[in-house]
């Protein structure tokens, strides 16, 4: 919609109202106003959820990958072939056998539920990104050494350095019955997943010394996969599943935590209507704005159309000022909702200090800090919205200012 120049002088105009008007102007700030928050809580929120959805997947999968497969009864036959099977399977780019197992550990008179892997040595040193303390290099096999997570070394209380002892209930068998298996590990490193459920819980160690402390011989539990899509690696491993049926099971990122991120998937579509329901609500405010604008203006407007402005030309004067209030609040809003998530983790705990509360406990929110992840397309979306309502907005007051009959109007004046 082009303006001409006179158009373009009386929108100026009327964008700014005078002294006698500030009731008026008052309004249109609240309206700018009432956008901007809109459209900053829309970007805050959304990119915090894709943020939490994002970092959460990156961390299960950096460490379970993309997909596992299980053999029925916790053990896979003839592992060596299946593992080069799967490494031959198209568009899958990394492939290594895993043991997890559920156990017991105790510290200076603590215990706690534990998960024991056993990773490879390639997988083992995938891990030293995520290191806090220790050295990873040192867990090699026969030596008994162990990477611990942080949250599980902070609840035993043990340290680089320490001893721990892991109990497998599934023991040798004496002439008294089954004696449980315990096994003291040196705590050679204590790394931070980031992700509480698994920092609270793994212990890891070569894969010879989880065989050795589960008694397995050279068996495997799983074996860990990693694909060149995980949006489609359902689709990627459906050779695979049909060749190993009845021989194991194919698990991938989907299932093992489908509960959790369908949930996230749920949320993200709630919050983004609610939300976009306050926005519709903020361009009411450019409504009412308008109809009291054109109320205010209803004789300069009689006098325009006598002079010959059309009622094109008014119905453009009234779009435009209505639209750059939505305009204007749509880009402040940007500006906030980035300066806000660029500043997440100082304002979350400036929040935390002045209501003495916790707000991003790791134990309820899975991750250690607060994620935000900002999708371009979803940034546009919203943007596009924002001014859509904000023009419809304008149509109502525009179309009853081009329509105003100066005959009736300056009858009476």
């Amino acid at each position: 919609m082009i303006l001409s120049p006179f158009e373009w002088t009386i929108a100026k105009r009327y964008m700014l109202p005078g002294k006698g008007e500030r009731f008026i102007a008052l309004v249109a700030g609240i309206s700018l106003v009432a956008v901007m928050l809109g459209v900053a809580a829309l970007v805050i929120v959304m990119s915090v959820m894709n943020g939490f959805r994002a970092e959460l997947f990156d961390k299960i999968v950096s460490l379970n990958g993309h997909a596992i497969i299980q053999g029925y009864g916790g053990r896979i036959d003839n592992w060596q072939d299946v593992l080069e099977d799967v490494r031959k399977t198209q568009g899958v780019t990394r492939a290594s056998p895993l043991i997890e197992q559920p156990l017991a550990s105790t510290f200076n008179g603590r215990a706690e539920l534990v998960l024991v892997r056993g990773n490879t040595k390639e997988d083992i040193a995938r891990l030293a990104p995520k290191v806090k303390a220790g050295d990873l290099a040192q867990l090699q096999p026969g030596e008994r050494n162990v990477a611990i997570g942080s949250e599980l070394a902070r609840n035993l209380g043990a340290q680089v350095g320490d001893t721990i002892t892991v109990f497998n209930p599934l023991g040798r068998s004496t002439p008294f019955g089954t004696v449980p298996r315990q096994i003291g590990y040196h705590v050679s490193a204590i790394f931070e997943i980031g992700v509480y459920d698994l920092d609270e819980r793994f212990v890891v160690m070569p894969m010879k010394d989880a065989q050795t402390l589960l008694l397995t011989g050279d068996q495997i539990g799983m074996i860990e996969l990693t694909t060149t899509n995980p949006d489609k690696v359902d689709q990627i491993l459906a050779p695979l599943e049909r060749k190993l049926a009845g021989r194991a099971v194919v698990v991938d990122w989907k299932q093992m935590n489908s509960s959790l991120f369908e949930a996230l998937a749920v949320e993200r579509v709630a919050m983004f209507v609610v939300l976009s329901i306050i926005v519709l609500v903020a361009v009411f405010n450019i409504l009412s704005s308008l109809i009291m604008l054109v109320r205010a203006k209803t004789r300069d407007i009689a006098i325009l159309r006598t002079m010959g402005a059309t009622r094109r030309s008014l119905l453009k004067v009234f779009v435009t000022a209505g639209f750059c209030i939505g305009a204007a609040g749509t880009v402040a809003g940007l500006i906030l909702g980035f300066v806000f998530l660029y500043f997440r983790q100082p304002i979350v705990r400036l929040v935390e200090v002045l209501t003495g509360q916790n707000l991003w406990d790791p134990s309820i929110r899975f991750l250690t800090e607060l994620p935000a992840r900002a999708d371009p397309v979803e940034i546009g979306v919203i943007s596009v919205m924002a001014l859509i309502f904000s023009f419809l907005a304008t149509l109502y007051p525009a179309f009853k200012a081009a329509s105003t009959d100066p005959v009736q109007v300056l009858r009476y004046e």
